[in-house]
């Protein structure tokens, strides 16, 4: 009886133990910067934007939401 009640408290503290969460910490600290100043190629940027413009940046965030709005690309009803 001693040994199961012994058993059942190590595999118990073994499932509680499973639980544990881990220290989350980032292996490299670094300090985000803008958005448009990114861009290092231009294999992944929109035609005519240059790193750095903040004005063409919103714009074509502007232009791809618009893209995306389905009331915008819907034809119109007679």
């Amino acid at each position: 009886m001693k040994g199961a009640v012994t058993l059942a408290a190590v595999a118990a503290a073994l499932l509680l133990g499973a639980c544990a969460e881990k220290a989350q910490t980032a292996a490299t600290k670094r300090s985000d910067g803008k958005p448009w100043e990114g861009a290092q190629s231009t294999a992944y940027t929109a035609p005519g934007w240059k790193a750095g413009d903040a004005t063409g940046w919103a714009e074509q965030l502007k232009t791809r939401a618009q893209n995306q709005n389905e009331y915008t690309r819907a034809p119109a009803q007679p």
